[in-house]
């Protein structure tokens, strides 16, 4: 069978003629790779848009989550078509052959075809709203399931609180403890959005963009040099929407462009506005 009629059952490619597909398959290269070749790993960036043709892969997300791919079958479409780093591992388990076009091309391609794109674009945004629909659907119950488990956790530290001391009580109250303060919502980070961004003022009247925040952390743009002159020791305002707060800290580590901070315990008045500003943010990445 010509693999431009195999290419129309696929989902991604529904609703575009064999002729554009004849001519979507002339602008691939038919390549190999051996078996045992990792094609993509965890947080690569795809270069490629590829097309499994005959073979084999094991995609794996860890050694316990892992599913065999056959032909024919997109190879990460997502990634390669969003820009998102691969979340999975790709290897060959057997020799195989693949269609593969520099998604430079691909995109040069669709606008030399506008309907083909349109209609891939289309699939392909079908597609990501089924994986939405279902990653909501389990986000929802892991959210369920870890409210349960922080409820539970709490009846529990309460219990040991009220009875008779034991050697264990001191060790499994902590415990519970440090898992229940760990779990809090405003420990996850969050990065602002253009819209609903955060600054830090420093004392110099300069202000500098926050990247990512939790009640614990800043990572602040720039380098250490720029917030303070001692690493140990920094201070500044964090200018957010909701609000101004003054918050301290030490430089705990300097990437290329970006700085973290840990930062010292809040005030109470300080913390609560920290946390409507991180909850805020959490809203703004759910789909409504």
């Amino acid at each position: 069978m010509k693999i431009e009629l195999s290419l129309q059952s696929l989902p991604l490619f529904q609703g575009i003629s064999e002729a554009r597909l004849r001519e979507f398959v002339a602008a691939c290269r038919l390549v190999t790779r051996r078996a045992g070749v990792t094609l993509f790993d965890v947080g690569d960036i795809a270069t490629h848009f590829q097309l499994l043709v005959s073979g084999e892969v094991s995609v794996e997300e860890s050694p316990a989550t892992r599913f065999e791919l056959r032909p024919l079958a997109p190879l990460g479409e997502l990634g390669a078509l969003t820009g998102i780093p691969r979340s999975t591992k790709a290897t060959a388990t057997s020799d195989l052959e693949l269609l593969e076009v520099p998604l430079s091309d691909l995109r040069g391609f669709f606008d030399a075809n506008a309907s083909t794109g349109l209609a891939f674009y289309k699939n392909l945004l079908s597609l990501v709203s089924g994986k939405v629909r279902s990653d909501r659907r389990r986000l929802s119950e892991m959210r369920a399931n870890l409210i349960d488990t922080q409820k539970a956790m709490k009846r529990m530290r309460e219990e040991v609180l009220s009875a008779p001391e034991t050697p264990l009580s001191k060790p499994l109250f902590e415990s519970l403890d440090r898992l229940i303060s760990k779990n809090r919502r405003a420990h996850y980070r969050v990065s602002p959005t253009p819209g609903y961004s955060a600054q830090v003022r420093l004392e110099s009247g300069h202000l500098v963009r926050i990247l990512e925040l939790s009640e614990g952390y800043l990572k602040v743009e720039g380098k250490a040099s720029d917030l303070t002159r001692d690493p140990s020791y920094w201070a500044g305002v964090l200018v957010m929407p909701t609000g101004e707060i003054l918050v301290s800290g030490t430089v705990v580590r300097e990437d290329a462009d970006a700085v973290v901070v840990k930062l010292d315990t809040l005030v109470d008045e300080f913390k609560t506005k920290l946390d409507d500003y991180s909850v805020r943010l959490q809203l703004l990445d759910y789909v409504v």
